[in-house]
């Protein structure tokens, strides 16, 4: 039987490295992280940006899983599978939380709701489940895009306070990739805000996102920032339905 091959084996570490990341590495620290020398570290980061798994930050130089390596994440993983294994932690999270509860993954450069839970109260409210939401303007879709999704070409204002470019968005999902979850503040909808963090499968590729979205007043505290213990109630249940998607704990 022939062997292993050794440069396929060190590409898969890279991509396991960047996908088990909180952000962008720079070359040093993936040489450094998988004890390689930094001419081959550079040329398999080459190979694997050539063919969109992995992509480099113009301005820092630093690395990135790539669109591609989403795309194959979600393509293996059937939406259906993505939203059962949500469900038994959407509703405890609904029920902490007091608000709305979403679930979704990446179609066609929009965000597909695949499974919503209703705010815990008796106000109306409508089922959005199947609804495409825009990626820059809810903290869903700047969920996906921080780990790989592609940005949309143009950026469509909702509200005044809607990302209107692309340099605004780039160091709006820097921030997502430093705390490891996202926001949006009346970017979608007046009074409305909305609290993300990512999903990951098996390998650490992310392939959805979990949300609570309600009003401003109850989601930010009174300098508009989002409350931490929901914040924390939002990334514990994102961490809860990765392990059941078999990422490793984080």
């Amino acid at each position: 039987m022939p062997g292993t091959v050794q440069s396929i084996e060190r590409a898969a570490a890279v991509l396991r490295l960047l996908a088990g990341g909180a952000g962008r590495l720079s070359l040093g620290e993936i040489a450094r992280s998988l004890d390689l020398a930094k001419g081959t570290t550079h040329g398999i980061l080459q190979t694997l940006r050539k063919v969109g798994f992995v992509e480099q930050d113009k301005a820092s130089g630093h690395y990135q899983l790539g669109a591609a390596m989403l795309r194959l994440g979600t393509g293996y993983l059937d939406v259906n599978e993505l939203r059962s294994r949500s469900i038994n932690w959407a509703d405890p999270l609904a029920a902490r939380s007091g608000e709305a509860v979403r679930i979704g993954t990446v179609l066609e450069g929009q965000v597909l709701v695949v499974h919503h839970v209703f705010r815990p109260d008796d106000t109306f409210q409508t089922l959005d489940v199947g609804n495409l939401l825009p990626m820059h303007a809810t903290a869903l879709g700047k969920a996906l895009l921080a780990y790989g999704a592609t940005p949309p070409a143009s950026l469509d204002r909702f509200t005044s306070r809607t990302v209107g470019t692309q340099r605004e968005l780039a160091a709006a999902l820097r921030v997502v990739r430093e705390c490891g979850w996202s926001s949006d503040i009346e970017e979608l909808t007046p009074g409305e805000a909305s609290i993300a963090a990512p999903i990951r499968a098996y390998g650490g590729l992310v392939v959805g996102a979990i949300g609570i979205s309600g009003h401003v007043e109850r989601i930010c505290d009174s300098r508009y920032h989002p409350r931490p213990q929901l914040v924390a109630t939002v990334r514990d249940a994102a961490r809860a339905v990765s392990r059941d998607l078999g990422a490793a704990r984080r």
